[in-house]
C-alpha cells in the first residue's frame, strides 16, 4: 500500500487537510525504526558478543519476516473487499499503461523519484552512520546509543505529524523543499558534531530525527498530487520503486 494509500488519502481528504492526511501513512516507518533499534538495543546488552555474532543478530529479522506475513494477508484482504473495489472504480484509481504515464507524466516521474532523495540520505546520516562512527572511533556503549535513536525515533513522529500541519499551511511543495535544504546544511556540520563528544553527538541524533521527520512526513504527498486522478495510482507505484530501487 505504499503506492496505493497516499493515493486514496489524496483523494479522500478535504483540500485544505491533505498535508495532514497525506503524513499518516508514513509514520510506519518511524514507529518501526523505534521498534528494531530498541530490541537490537535489548539483544546487545543481554546477550554475549559470541551469542550475538552467531544467533542474535538473526532474531529481529526472523521478528520482521512473521510481521510481514501478517500485513501482506491484511493487505490482500483489504484490495479485495468490495469497499476497496467500488472505490477504485468511483474515483478512476486504476492502473495505466507505462508508456502512457511516461508520455504524459514523465517529468513528474522524474522528479518524484528524486524529490524524497533528502529524507532517504538524512536517513542514512542519523541511523546507519553515526553507529559506524561509534564503533570505529569511540568507546561509547552501542546499546546506549541505540537508544539515543529510540529517542530520535519518536522526535521523528513529532516531525512528522508538524509537517502536516505546516504543509497544510505553507503547501506541501514548499514544505518538501525547504527541508530537503534544512538537512543540506545540517548534514555538513555532521563531522563537526560527531566528533565533538558525546553530547554534541545526542545533539546531532536529535535534531538529525527531528529534520528526518519534517522531511519524510510530506514524501509521498508531494508527489501524488502532480499526477491527477487517472496517473496518481501508477504514478505513484513508479515513483516508489524508483526511490527504493
Amino acid at each position: 500500500m505504499g503506492d496505493g494509500l497516499p493515493s486514496l488519502l489524496a483523494l479522500n481528504a478535504p483540500k485544505h487537510r491533505r498535508g495532514w492526511y497525506a503524513m499518516l501513512g508514513q509514520l510506519g516507518a518511524p514507529v518501526g525504526f523505534i521498534v528494531a533499534a530498541a530490541l537490537f538495543s535489548f539483544l546487545y546488552s543481554s546477550l554475549s558478543n559470541a551469542d550475538f555474532y552467531d544467533w542474535g543478530w538473526r532474531y529481529p529479522f526472523f521478528a520482521a519476516l512473521a510481521i510481514n506475513v501478517v500485513a501482506l494477508f491484511s493487505r490482500l484482504r483489504l484490495v479485495v473487499t468490495h469497499e476497496y473495489s467500488q472505490e477504485m472504480g468511483e474515483r478512476e484509481l486504476e492502473p495505466v499503461p507505462v508508456s502512457e504515464l511516461f508520455r504524459v507524466k514523465g517529468r513528474h516521474v522524474f522528479i518524484g523519484a528524486f524529490a524524497a532523495l533528502a529524507s532517504y540520505a538524512m536517513f542514512h546520516i542519523v541511523t546507519i552512520f553515526p553507529l559506524s562512527w561509534i564503533q570505529l572511533f569511540t568507546e561509547q556503549d552501542i546499546s546506549r546509543f541505540l537508544m539515543v535513536q529510540v529517542v530520535g525515533g519518536f522526535l521523528a513522529i513529532g516531525g512528522m505529524l508538524a509537517s502536516g500541519l505546516i504543509a497544510d499551511r505553507f503547501g506541501r511543495v514548499p514544505t518538501l523543499g525547504a527541508t530537503a535544504l534544512a538537512i543540506a546544511v545540517f548534514s555538513g556540520f555532521a563531522p563537526t558534531l560527531l566528533g565533538g563528544g558525546a553530547v554534541s553527538q545526542q545533539v546531532f541524533m536529535l535534531v538529525g530525527f527531528l529534520l528526518l521527520g519534517l522531511s519524510y512526513g510530506q514524501a509521498s504527498g508531494a508527489v501524488t498530487r502532480n499526477f491527477g486522478a487517472r496517473y496518481r495510482y501508477t504514478g505513484a507505484a513508479l515513483t516508489t520503486d524508483l526511490k527504493h530501487g
